[in-house]
């Protein structure tokens, strides 16, 4: 079994949302999983679907066919937050919280063990 795998670093999504997104492609055929983010009305869809993207092209310049590939793993790690805050009543402020996400996408060819 070969892998190979992609990583998008620093996306403006939080990875509560994201992982949405995630969890429609786990497991699928990258056909499958290509045709799923590409009509979801997600954010976190639109995202994953160029990172899925790199992933296979990468597999493809390795050792295999797009016809070939699953999706094995999708990881949506937490990354830095930006920290501004909102001003509030009697001098005080309210915290805005911009979370970034960290995604990871693993395919592999499982030709020759289905």
């Amino acid at each position: 079994m070969h892998l190979a795998r992609a990583v998008s670093k620093y996306m403006r999504i939080s990875p509560q949302k994201a992982r949405l997104a995630a969890g429609l492609v786990r497991g699928k055929s990258v056909d499958e999983a290509t045709t799923q983010l590409k009509f979801c009305r997600l954010k976190g869809g639109r995202m994953l679907l160029k990172t899925l993207d790199s992933a296979v092209a990468n597999a493809e310049q390795k050792y295999a066919r797009r016809e070939d590939l699953v999706v094995v793993e999708v990881k949506v790690d937490v990354g830095p937050t930006i920290k501004r805050a909102k001003p509030k009543n009697r001098g005080g402020r309210h915290p805005i919280l911009k979370r970034m996400s960290h995604f990871t996408v693993i395919v592999a060819n499982l030709e020759g063990v289905r």
